[in-house]
């Protein structure tokens, strides 16, 4: 049988997609968390930031947070009372001990259930993924700081953080 060579390469290029695909896929078991699929949460929090997954974080450090807002680290992010309600509904509904426990699980080993920390970076986890990275790196015009995501992790708004 001759196989022509363009059909040959159509199937390799479908297969090499298909791992692609798989791969984000597989990922997600360890590298993915959902991004915010709610428009005016994502419109709020990212606003200023890339709007961080609510799986990220506890429910109680969501609850927290979006109570001090008028101190959002330095910075006054007040939303009114309507458009905070609504945001901390879906923040909490989804964070890594309820809705989005399937995937925050791992960045909440470490953490006291009674514990309401408010910075992703400070986590236990997220230290020990990023402790290779030396201290300069952090700093360079392109990062910024730790938690400028999308800088290392160019998927990281689709919810994808593993290593590029």
């Amino acid at each position: 049988m001759n196989i022509p060579t363009r059909s040959i390469a159509a199937g390799l290029l479908v297969v090499g997609l298909t791992a692609v695909v798989l791969g984000k896929a597989r990922a997600g078991g360890d590298d993915f968390f959902p991004p915010i699929a709610d428009k005016l949460t994502a419109e709020e929090c990212g606003g200023c930031h890339m709007a961080f997954p609510a799986a990220m974080l506890p429910a109680a450090s969501w609850r927290r947070m979006m109570t001090e807002l008028n101190d959002h680290f330095g910075d006054d992010a007040s939303l009114d009372a309507d458009t905070a309600a609504r945001v901390t509904r879906y923040l909490v509904d989804h964070a890594a001990d309820t809705g989005g426990r399937q995937y925050g699980r791992k960045l909440m080993k470490g953490i006291r259930a009674d514990a309401s920390p408010q910075r992703i970076t400070e986590l236990p986890k997220w230290i020990h993924e990023h402790d290779e990275v030396p201290r300069h790196e952090w700093k360079e015009k392109d990062v910024g700081s730790k938690a400028n995501c999308p800088a290392c992790h160019v998927d990281a708004k689709l919810g994808y953080f593993e290593d590029d």
